[in-house]
């Protein structure tokens, strides 16, 4: 049976707006956590599952992605594997990546993309084998991360990056429940996209509902994610700026959002 038959994923809140994911393969019993904003958290979803977590992938190194981290490698004994960049910054690192490598979480062959821009440490990982991506701060449903670390230049870039290794039909897990207030503001720049409109109704009705509105996927951020879609000449246009470059009208996008 390939992996995609064997594997399970769960998804739960940590703190307030934060994600915590496992990825899990029946066969093999690995289970892979990514990232630890609270590891209460994380043990209770363990507890739940029966899983036993063998690996952690670590997306940057923001406290509220690895405040638990020290406490879950400590009970679990899990592999710790993130960014080179951070090998400085959190100490618990078993092993470190860098742009393009591939790692081995059991049966998993792991990639490391790195998407610097909201910090310079920021590692995507996706996993070919069953089209999951974990995104972190990069891209998020409808969004994008702040740009805190990098510039604007180097997160247009690290979209570009995710729009050419993520095939459409990849499910895409990130760092934060951000969609609803994401979505009232992609209708600020593309009011009249019709797709954009339907998934407007599609998340206000989740959020009415308590659920989650991840994860998404790369063909559903495509149509309808206002900062993957800086490229297009019909957003250039919606904001006066036809004929300007993607990495220019991506610039205008994110400043309005940090000022929205």
């Amino acid at each position: 049976m390939s992996l995609s038959g064997t594997t399970e994923i769960h998804q739960f809140t940590c703190l307030d707006d934060n994600f915590g994911v496992m990825i899990h393969d029946t066969g093999s019993g690995t289970t892979i956590a990514v990232d630890v904003p609270d590891a209460a958290a994380y043990e209770a979803a363990l507890a739940e599952t029966g899983w036993n977590l063998t690996h952690i992938l670590i997306t940057h190194h923001h406290w509220d992605h690895v405040q638990g981290l020290g406490k879950l490698k400590t009970q679990t004994g899990a592999t710790v594997i993130g960014p080179e960049r951070s090998r400085q910054k959190i100490p618990e690192l078993d092993k470190t990546v860098e742009d393009g490598d591939d790692v081995l979480c059991g049966p998993y062959e792991v990639k490391a993309l790195a998407t610097p821009g909201h910090t310079l440490d920021q590692i995507s990982w996706y996993i070919p084998s069953i089209k999951v991506a974990h995104t972190g701060d990069t891209l998020f449903a409808l969004g994008c991360g702040r740009v805190f670390e990098g510039d604007k230049e180097m997160m247009w870039a690290s979209l570009v990056k995710l729009l050419h290794h993520l095939p459409d039909d990849t499910t895409i897990y990130c760092g934060h429940e951000y969609t609803e207030a994401n979505a009232k503001f992609a209708l600020t720049i593309e009011p009249e996209n019709a797709a954009l409109q339907a998934r407007v109704k599609t998340v206000s009705g989740l959020r009415a509902s308590g659920k989650p509105t991840l994860p998404t996927t790369m063909a559903e951020e495509k149509a309808t994610n206002p900062f993957l879609r800086a490229g297009e000449a019909s957003v250039a246009a919606a904001l006066g700026m036809a004929g300007q470059p993607a990495e220019a009208v991506f610039a205008e996008i994110r400043t309005r959002k940090d000022n929205a």
